[in-house]
């Protein structure tokens, strides 16, 4: 297995791209703000051709290059169907204050159109691209449409593509339009938690762990620990 990440300009958001090898076909996880040049540096590097761009939720920090890194390639873009309603305005969510400090940042207008291949899942779904099958698992509470993907590992541990439902060491937040505390807890205490110790969650920021050292330490899971024998 091929796993590269790197962060976007703008938020550390996590860009990542998954192969079964170099020189063959991958896919991309997350393509954030001002991705587009590093990620075609990557590609090349690694000869890597896309095969479909996964989102682990709606907002712009995660989504903000999908159209032209798909519509360069002829890829579909996919996302859970509750956040599928993003992908038509996500600068509507970022607020003009914001929205300006990026096109200051960037020396550009911000502009949005919807990839020209929007495609949606569901909880439970499976996701087949670049001979690579992820599960898709429904995790509100961030936003409506977060998910986890899980995609096993033939030599290693299932790795957990986890967005912002899970950090090392803290969680999403829960404040932001359409996000929803109680969700979120039922998330974690029913899809989170259940994963085996050693699964490696790779976050929408910050670095690596896995679910047995966030069990552990992680305070926000701290009251829904108890009782649960590990994995």
């Amino acid at each position: 297995m091929l796993l590269l990440s790197f962060p976007a300009a703008a938020f550390e958001t996590n860009c990542y791209v998954v192969a079964p090898e170099a020189g063959g076909p991958c896919l991309i996880v997350d393509p954030g703000i001002g991705v587009v040049d590093q990620l075609g540096e990557v590609l090349r590097e690694h000869r890597l051709e896309p095969q479909a761009v996964l989102l682990t939720h709606g907002h712009a920090d995660h989504t903000w290059s999908v159209t032209p890194v798909c519509d360069a390639s002829g890829i579909p873009a996919l996302i859970h169907t509750d956040d599928a309603y993003r992908l038509r305005d996500p600068l509507g969510e970022l607020g003009p204050q914001l929205v300006a400090m990026l096109e200051q940042q960037f020396g550009q207008s911000a502009t949005w159109t919807e990839p020209s291949d929007a495609r949606t899942f569901a909880d439970h779904d499976t996701v087949s691209f670049a001979d690579l099958t992820l599960t898709v698992e429904h995790a509100p509470g961030h936003t409506e449409g977060s998910v986890l993907f899980r995609l096993p590992q033939a030599d290693g541990p299932e790795l957990c593509f986890a967005g912002d439902v899970l950090f090392a060491g803290s969680i999403g937040r829960t404040d932001l339009p359409g996000g929803d505390h109680a969700a979120m807890q039922r998330s974690l205490r029913d899809r989170v938690l259940p994963l085996a110790d050693d699964t490696v969650v790779l976050p929408g920021h910050g670095p690596a762990t896995t679910i047995g050292r966030e069990r552990a330490s992680n305070p926000f899971l701290a009251g829904l620990v108890a009782g649960h024998t590990g994995g």
